[in-house]
């Protein structure tokens, strides 16, 4: 049986899809998107994604051509119709067909934007954890990385880079500090103290970041905002990343150095697992 997906309204089986060619999201990744953990079948801070992506569109100009409420339910129907208990729902708006290629943005009174939505089944999501070893690589993308935008080249460059280095994944450098991951969070920690990168323009601002300092918060644990460079992360104690679809991962060796004797550190360990029990919680 093969998966359903939506798109533009309709729930078709994923052989069916189809969009334009002339479509903005392909000719000039002139979209956005979000990705949802489901859990025991339940959505994780469905609202946290949804109030991203409603930035995200407002920053692009770009129109809103589904409700909270719409959405929500297309999300919950497709977990259902594709049997998801632990896996993603990825969704992405692009700016729509136009029927031509043209620099300039389309009218939005004339082209509607095109909304796809797919699961990915992810059985054992919550359970797995594998420690993370990381290589440092120049962050030359653009300056807008708040806006979760469909331009993925350079983090695909990036984690092929650290495949090719026999490492998981990339931590991105701009003027000699750690951004952020391909496609996650950056951390470290030091004398029990969490260390991360302030929020602005160039990191994205993840869901599950803000959800993680706030329950470390909560659980009276010193967390730091700030920017660190990669000698200062081979010398912390140990070091983890945040994403929707890792939670909380461990990160055990950084451009060759291991932290905590290349193991996991208490710290990521029990942050994962308060984050898990407390997103359960409210999840829907």
């Amino acid at each position: 049986m093969s998966r359903i997906v939506y798109v533009n309204g309709d729930y078709l089986p994923e052989e069916d899809a189809k969009i334009s060619v002339f479509d903005r999201g392909f000719l000039f990744a002139d979209g956005v998107y979000e990705v949802t953990s489901v859990l025991d079948g339940k959505l994780i801070d469905f609202e946290g994604h949804a109030a991203r992506l409603t930035r995200s569109l407002d920053e692009l100009d770009m129109p809103h051509p589904i409700s909270h409420e719409a959405l929500l339910e297309v999300h919950r129907k497709l977990v259902a119709d594709n049997g998801i208990v632990e896996g993603l729902v990825y969704l992405q708006i692009t700016r729509g067909a136009p029927g031509d290629r043209d620099f300039a943005f389309p009218n939005p009174e004339e082209t509607t934007p095109t909304v796809v939505l797919f699961t990915q089944n992810k059985p054992g999501l919550a359970s797995n954890v594998n420690p993370v070893k990381v290589i440092s690589i120049d962050d030359i993308r653009w300056g807008r990385r708040d806006i979760k935008t469909v331009q993925l080249l350079y983090p695909s460059m990036a984690k092929m880079a650290a495949k090719a280095a026999g490492c998981d994944d990339a931590w991105l450098v701009e003027d000699g500090k750690v951004t952020e991951g391909t496609s996650n969070n950056a951390y470290i920690v030091k004398n029990g103290k969490i260390i991360t990168r302030e929020l602005s323009t160039d990191i994205l601002h993840g869901i599950t970041r803000a959800a993680v300092l706030r329950f470390a918060a909560e659980a009276q644990m010193e967390v730091e905002e700030r920017s660190f460079t990669i000698a200062e992360a081979q010398e912390a104690d140990e070091a983890f990343f945040t994403s929707a679809s890792a939670f909380v991962m461990p990160v055990v060796e950084i451009d060759g150095a291991k932290l905590n004797g290349g193991k996991p550190g208490p710290v990521a360990a029990r942050l994962r697992e308060i984050y898990l029990e407390e997103s359960l919680k409210s999840a829907i």
